[in-house]
């Protein structure tokens, strides 16, 4: 797949800013994702990705504005959304339920691994929430799977994939998935044999 060419702008100050983020703060952050601005709507995202990793609470309010904010042109925008609504799926997975279309469409981006990293992620958080969801992301979770086989971006997404399989997920789906790893986990070289035995340890142990 293509390599990023997206660069991502840092607010100087973000990082104070999500340590001390007020009501007001966080409305002016939500109300930046949909504005004109490119570099504004990236350095809004990354700071309220910052603040749901410290607190998530504070942008529980914020759900629709953030499943908007995944039709972003911009890799970035995308990705920290991503990233927030991940923190998000820990907490309550049916309140992010709706992202599951914008997530789709970010974890096949043709120019972003991070964006896809991060879709595949916010996707295996959601899936190991219920048996009912697992089995809603699995079709496009083994295709991408399939797709980024050997990636760059693939010793994460297996990182992301040992969450899965000690998640909350259907039989069907956790025999599918020890099919899937299963075979790398004999066959496979390197980091990838290593972990996919690894996830399929764990699984068959739980």
């Amino acid at each position: 797949m293509a390599a990023d060419n997206v660069a991502s702008p840092i607010s100087p100050d973000a990082e104070n800013q999500a340590s001390s983020v007020t009501p007001e703060v966080m409305a002016a952050l939500v109300e930046a994702l949909s504005g004109a601005n490119r570099r504004r709507r990236q350095e809004a995202s990354h700071t309220i990705a910052l603040v749901a990793a410290q607190d998530v609470n504070l942008v529980r309010p914020y759900v629709d504005e953030l499943i908007d904010a995944l039709y972003r042109p911009e890799a970035q925008t995308r990705w920290e959304v991503l990233s927030t609504l991940s923190e998000l799926a820990l907490v309550d997975a049916g309140m992010v339920e709706e992202a599951f279309d914008g997530a789709e469409a970010s974890l096949f981006d043709e120019d972003s691994a991070i964006v896809r990293l991060a879709a595949f992620r916010f996707l295996i958080r959601l899936g190991a929430s219920s048996p009912e969801r697992s089995d809603k992301v699995w079709g496009i979770v083994d295709e991408a799977i399939q797709c980024y086989h050997g990636d760059p971006e693939y010793r994460d997404m297996l990182v992301a994939l040992s969450e899965f399989g000690k998640g909350s997920i259907s039989e069907t789906t956790r025999d599918a998935l020890l099919t899937r790893i299963g075979f790398d986990a004999d066959n496979g070289r390197g980091y990838v044999r290593i972990m996919s035995a690894e996830i399929v340890a764990n699984i068959k142990g739980a």
